[in-house]
């Protein structure tokens, strides 16, 4: 049987390459044919294999809300999206290529990493795109945005595998992975530290977890947070992008004003720092999310917004917790980085 090969924005993109096929330990199925693998359905659809498996209330909407913002390709596709998305990453995880384990991986071969919850590729291809062709890619995502995510790689001239699965029952064997990569997604699923529990095995000894959480914030952030997620849980997703129009306005507004406050103490109770704030960041951080940045239009900053509040499922946790899951499933943090936003880590697996 010839290999299948979709047609994605002019370019050929290969769902099923010969190695995935390898490590799964299957034969190409054809379009249409269904298969078990670790006990469970899977079907191929659009030359992709995606799981068949019934998701619980919260984690299908979750997903629905997502495939819908990854569509909308225009509100984070701009050069100033990407760029202050690159520069974020990159910060956070440093520079992956010039890190010795990633140079030890690649010197004795193309090691795989999985991109567990890809959602449309965005922060693998900012994080990681001149390295692409140096590894074997494999986008995992429970939407239809690993759809997008193709397409953008095959935009872009690279290359990956894909496949559409609940990052919890990912079908590879266990110790297969060299490096995961889960940035923003544990916490968008029914249970962060499960999903957590459930990557972990896949990582050889010596492998690498790059991950990024939601840490949680202050007392009122996290009230009007939880508020506005309840909210909009009921809506389609076009009419909860459009209720958050007006807040996402409400952040544009303060953020013109280009004020400052000095906080002259901290405020304990509200865990408000002391010193000197933008009027902005200080209502973005410790009152409601309402992002800004000057150079990025309306629909783009309301991408962001609706990322944070439309969702059901997102967990935010402390970094006594990550650290706790790393040290009882056998990760070493080799770095970690604390921000209001979130915990971003890099941890080894350690060899036994």
């Amino acid at each position: 049987m010839q290999p299948h090969a979709t047609i994605v924005d002019g370019a050929d993109t290969e769902a099923m390459p010969a190695w995935l096929l390898e490590t799964l330990g299957i034969a190409r199925p054809g379009e249409g044919e269904r298969i078990e693998l670790n006990g469970a359905a899977w079907v191929v659809r659009d030359g992709m294999l995606r799981a068949c498996a019934t998701l619980s209330d919260s984690q299908d909407q979750t997903g629905r809300t997502f495939a819908f913002k990854w569509g909308q390709r225009d509100t984070y596709e701009s050069a100033d999206s990407r760029a202050l998305v690159r520069r974020w990453l990159r910060e956070r995880y440093g520079d992956i290529a010039g890190q010795e384990w990633f140079t030890a991986m690649t010197g004795t071969g193309r090691p795989l990493l999985l991109d567990a919850g890809c959602g449309a590729g965005f922060a693998a291809l900012e994080l990681l795109d001149d390295l692409l062709p140096s590894i074997r890619y494999l986008g995992v995502d429970i939407s239809d945005a690993v759809d997008v995510a193709r397409q953008r790689f095959a935009t872009r001239g690279r290359t990956g595998a894909f496949l559409q699965a609940d990052i919890n029952a990912i079908p590879l064997p266990p110790g297969s992975v060299d490096i995961i990569l889960s940035e923003g997604v544990m916490h968008h699923t029914d249970s962060t530290e499960t999903a957590f529990r459930a990557l972990v095995p896949l990582l050889k000894p010596g492998g690498r977890f790059l991950f990024y959480v939601y840490r949680r914030k202050g007392p009122l952030r996290e009230f009007s947070d939880d508020h506005i997620r309840a909210l909009l849980q009921d809506l389609p997703p076009e009419e909860a992008w459009q209720t958050l129009m007006p807040l996402t306005k409400l952040g544009q507004a303060l953020g013109r004003l280009d004020a400052e406050i000095e906080v002259p103490e901290a405020v304990d109770l509200l865990g408000i720092p002391a010193g000197r704030h933008s009027v902005q960041r200080l209502f973005y951080w410790y009152v409601c999310k309402a992002f800004y940045r000057p150079e990025m239009t309306l629909d783009e900053m309301n991408h962001i917004n609706f990322d944070w509040f439309a969702p059901r499922n997102a967990h935010r946790h402390t970094e006594e917790e990550i650290r706790s899951w790393c040290a009882d499933t056998g990760l070493e943090i080799e770095r970690e980085r604390i921000e209001d936003s979130g915990i971003t880590v890099i941890a080894a697996r350690c060899r036994r």
